[in-house]
């Protein structure tokens, strides 16, 4: 090291100790937007970051971040390829994130032996981590990038900085300390950093002031210094590698080649009759089958032997008993070594600048990152999760915060739940008769019901139609078109081409209700965005398009949402029914309130069904503190950024996406997947909801399990099956406990309403979640039951809610109607 300072040649000269040209460490002042580009920290893959920081104390705010598989065939091509994929990825992150701003400032983290010559010029000396890209050794990178960039003329970015990981790890130092001057990192590759004492550095030629040096320790020993320690597992590694002769440090202790140096051990010993009875495998031979996540977790004391028994059967092995305790001794060996030369290293680097600042006691942190120095994977699985585990308090807080926003949103204040007046007066009271027309849309399909009310009985005939994407996403004028021909088609079917009969429309998005045969579409959701359709009476929009088509009558009468005709549907069989609750691909609730609590209707006696819209709680930042990271990536990557929280933290259209953003955190912290991040796994809404569903059946085993996630193309090993179901449950029992608890808000406020001990009530059900999922239901209704214990609450499932409820609210208003004339 400090040969290298000097500038002297000597043959134990083999680290580079690179000048960063990085004075100081951040003080906490720093403020603004910026735009970050991590290539190659993980291996084979590409990392682009949005950082917000602002002078307090937590100084980065959720940074934005997506991350690109880069393909072999890029790793090993021409830097051109390389960069000019770096590029595209920086704009396809900064299109998807609408990020427009002018003159974007960019950090680039790029973690080679480099040779800087100020804080934006640095010439890349040889690639390693596997990166083999012609026409870049020797040239500036930070100007290749900045051509490429170019090149692509998407947007302004301004290469202002180029670091390498160790220096972003100390940088970045979370250990609130002023003496975090080094850093260190082992995963892939290795290497330190830290801050020295500007006289030292003979390239700077100062006498004042610190600066960060690269030490670029994983090419100690090129030169045989310490020949000794090598062994002949070492020299064998070595001369398969992309870089013989090369990195000799680096491949004593980065994670790269750990795996790789325990299977030459086991390949060894199997060949000289000490292990698997003398037999190898092919999969043992093959160079690259045992990777670092393995010698984790096969050296872990508690866990390790069950783990081990399943890698070397996944081998091909057939292990006795004294085996596994064999190969648990040769990775805690590798592993021990690897830990060992890595702190002598660190312990030089230490006494260096103890000796350099002359200082008889050095106090100093040093900020460490990489898988090897990270937590073992079911702390990591542990840490990822726990914010998905609410606690009763939370969830009280939950509750009374949507009580509030009840309150204010039938008061007419400004409030995040919109509490609509629906028209409805009341439930069925089984005297309504006759033959009804009932159309539900609300989803991915469209139906069309005819509902027959006898004595007795509702008897129903429907039709599913689909609603094509280009229908769903063009003009209002398309949808209703097509909905109408629908409409007619059935009519044909059913023969009642002709007849005019009293016509139910389930209409499941926001609307503000002026009547119950107006209602004023507020928002599309659900994926539907037909144009010309918001701040429209969909009533009206529905009943010119009837008007296009000539020779056809119907008469709407009424138009609710799901919600409400599930209320209305198993109202029919249970007066006390005057909840209604969907959990489907979106969520919503509606209940019977006091018409004297509405203040946008007129009248103080009787009640009216309140359509809470209750997907959007917690768009006013309520549910701040209860929302992670992965929440925000599916917000952000949504056609709705910032609006429908509660819903993208329930309903089925998020929550397999949300899965998949937990599965994508764990694979780059290398706890799931072997650290290998798949393109599969980075296609969005590849995780489908029902996922869920299937992975947590009680009935179905974990070799079913790892069918369902092998057919979605991911690598799995002997326990991440587990680890995925595990990630599952949290984000369903999260989503389960949410919904509980605004059902609780609900029922606590209408026993409060009607100044009740004791209420006894019943909430109709419906959506593909509540019903498919294993253990939904029983979730919301323990959750409900704790949350308002004073309330007796029973959950009906609907069936055919939305469109039945369609009818029967026609039939009441109907029948109504037909009391009032008398």
């Amino acid at each position: 090291m400090e040969q290298a300072l000097k500038r002297q040649d000597s043959p134990a000269n083999s680290v580079r100790m690179s000048p960063t040209y990085i004075g100081s460490m951040p003080n906490g002042t720093e403020q603004g937007d910026f735009l970050v580009l991590e290539l190659g920290t993980k291996g084979a893959s590409l990392r682009v970051l949005w950082v917000t920081m602002t002078d307090t104390k937590e100084q980065c705010v959720k940074p934005k971040s997506q991350e690109f598989v880069i393909p072999q065939e890029v790793m090993l091509g021409t830097g051109k390829q390389l960069f000019d994929f770096a590029a595209h990825c920086l704009s396809e992150f900064l299109d998807a994130y609408t990020l427009k701003n002018q003159n974007l400032k960019l950090g680039f983290n790029f973690p080679f032996p480099c040779h800087q010559t100020g804080l934006d010029r640095s010439t890349l000396i040889s690639w390693t981590k596997g990166f083999r890209c012609s026409g870049v050794e020797g040239q500036d990178v930070v100007q290749l990038l900045r051509e490429a960039i170019q090149r692509q003329k998407a947007h302004c970015i301004d290469v202002v900085a180029m670091v390498n990981d160790t220096v972003g790890i100390m940088m970045d130092c979370k250990c609130d300390s002023k003496f975090c001057d080094v850093g260190l990192i082992v995963d892939t590759g290795t290497n330190a950093c830290y801050m020295e004492e500007a006289r030292h550095v003979k390239a700077l030629d100062k006498n004042h002031g610190r600066t960060c040096i690269s030490i670029e320790w994983g090419s100690f020993c090129d030169e045989a210094t310490l020949g000794p320690v090598l062994t002949t597992f070492d020299h064998a590694l070595d001369c398969e590698s992309l870089d013989p002769g090369a990195q000799r440090f680096e491949k004593m202790i980065g994670g790269l080649y750990l795996g790789e140096l325990v299977r030459l051990v086991l390949v060894h010993f199997a060949q000289h009759g000490i292990l698997f009875g003398g037999c190898t495998s092919p999969a043992l031979l093959s160079q690259g089958s045992i990777l670092l996540e393995h010698v984790i977790k096969m050296e872990d004391p508690a866990t390790g032997k069950a783990e081990i028994l399943a890698v070397l059967q996944d081998l091909g092995l057939r292990p006795q008993v004294s085996d596994i305790e064999h190969v648990q001794h040769v990775c805690a060996a590798v592993c021990t070594r690897a830990a060992q030369l890595c702190a002598a290293a660190l312990a030089a680097v230490l006494s260096h600048l103890q000796r350099s600042r002359e200082q008889q006691t050095l106090h100093a942190a040093v900020a460490t990152g990489g898988r090897m120095l990270e937590k073992h994977p079911r702390r990591i699985l542990e840490d990822t999760l726990a914010p998905f585990q609410l606690s009763f308090e939370q969830l009280k807080m939950v509750q009374a915060q949507m009580q509030t926003a009840m309150i204010k949103g039938l008061q007419g204040e400004a409030s995040s739940l919109r509490m609509l007046p629906t028209y409805v007066r009341a439930t069925p009271d089984g005297s309504e008769r006759g033959d009804f027309l009932a159309l539900d849309l609300g989803g991915t399909n469209f139906r069309v019901l005819l509902v027959r009310v006898v004595e007795g009985s509702v008897q129903i005939t429907n039709q599913v139609y689909s609603i094509p994407e280009h229908t769903a996403q063009g003009s209002g004028e398309q949808l209703f078109d097509h909905i109408v021909d629908c409409i007619v088609d059935f009519q044909q079917s059913q023969g009642l081409s002709g007849h005019s009969l009293p016509l139910g429309f389930t209409f499941s998005f926001p609307c503000k209700q002026l009547g119950l045969d107006q209602a004023i579409l507020l928002n599309w959701t659900k994926g539907f965005s037909a144009s010309g359709c918001e701040g429209q009476d969909v009533v009206n929009l529905l009943r010119e398009a009837i008007r296009r088509k000539q020779g056809v009558e119907l008469d709407v009468v009424a138009i609710v949402n799901d919600t409400v005709g599930t209320m209305m549907s198993c109202g029919y069989d249970d007066p006390r029914c005057e909840i209604g609750l969907i959990v489907g691909t979106g969520t919503n609730a509606c209940y019977m309130e006091e018409l004297q609590n509405v203040a946008s209707v007129e009248g103080n006696s009787g009640r009216m069904c309140i359509n809470m819209e209750w997907g959007a709680f917690g768009d006013d930042g309520t549910l701040g503190m209860f929302l992670t990271r992965f929440d925000d990536c599916v917000d952000q990557a949504s056609i709705n950024p910032c609006k429908q929280r509660f819903e993208k933290m329930i309903s089925g259209m998020y929550l397999g996406e949300i899965v998949r953003h937990i599965l994508l955190h764990l694979t780059s912290l290398g706890a799931l997947f072997r650290g290998q991040m798949t393109q599969s796994l980075q296609t969005r809404d590849i995780f489908k909801t029902k996922f869920l569903s299937e992975i947590e059946s009680d009935g179905l085993a974990l070799r079913q399990v790892r069918a369902i996630l092998e057919d979605l193309g991911l690598p799995l090993t002997s326990d991440d099956a587990l680890v995925v179901l595990e990630v599952c449950q949290a984000v369903s029992r999260r989503a389960a406990q949410l919904c509980g608890a605004g059902m609780a808000a609900v029922v606590e406020k209408m026993r409060e309403n009607r100044g009740l001990q004791e209420l006894t009530v019943s909430v109709g059900v419906d959506g593909t979640l509540y019903k498919l999922h294993p253990h939904f239901s029983k979730l919301v209704s323990a959750t409900v039951q704790k949350l308002a214990p004073h309330c007796k609450v029973t959950f009906l499932q609907s069936e055919d809610g939305s469109g039945k409820g369609a009818a029967l609210v026609t039939a009441v208003a109907c029948r109504l109607a037909q009391r009032a004339s008398v």
